[in-house]
């Protein structure tokens, strides 16, 4: 559709394989953002399924990968702030940046469940997208 993704994480949580998928990735986040994305889209650190050698200290992660409110302030104007929830505030995302205009993560955690809803709909009736 021609979005041009990047996916910006600590080496150790980014997905085997990813090298071969049509993204770039980094584990840089300023630099990410001084390339003033369109979209932000933070994800929840999901920590009950973090293990010790994978996960750097949270305070560690927050600082260098959570979207904090100097990190929110270097954003550009027209940048749209999403996060699938629940979040962790404080931990990925700031209050500043998940309660500002520029999110949609209200809407989108509202659609989500619509998406899921619908998917889980075609997934059990054995339809198709073409089919139905």
């Amino acid at each position: 559709m021609g979005a041009s993704v990047h996916l910006v994480a600590p080496r150790t949580l980014l997905p085997a394989g990813v090298a071969s998928w049509p993204v770039s990735t980094s584990s840089d986040l300023d630099a990410a953002i001084a390339e003033e994305p369109d979209v932000l889209m933070m994800l929840r650190i999901q920590s009950e399924r973090m293990h010790a050698a994978f996960f750097p200290h949270e305070r560690e992660y927050a600082r260098q990968w959570g979207l904090h409110d100097e990190r929110f302030a270097r954003l550009g104007a027209d940048t749209m702030i999403m996060h699938p929830g629940p979040m962790n505030r404080g931990l990925e995302i700031s209050a500043t940046a998940a309660d500002s205009e520029r999110s949609v993560i209200l809407d989108q955690v509202t659609n989500g469940v619509s998406i899921r809803m619908a998917v889980l709909y075609l997934v059990l009736s054995g339809t198709t997208a073409v089919d139905a």
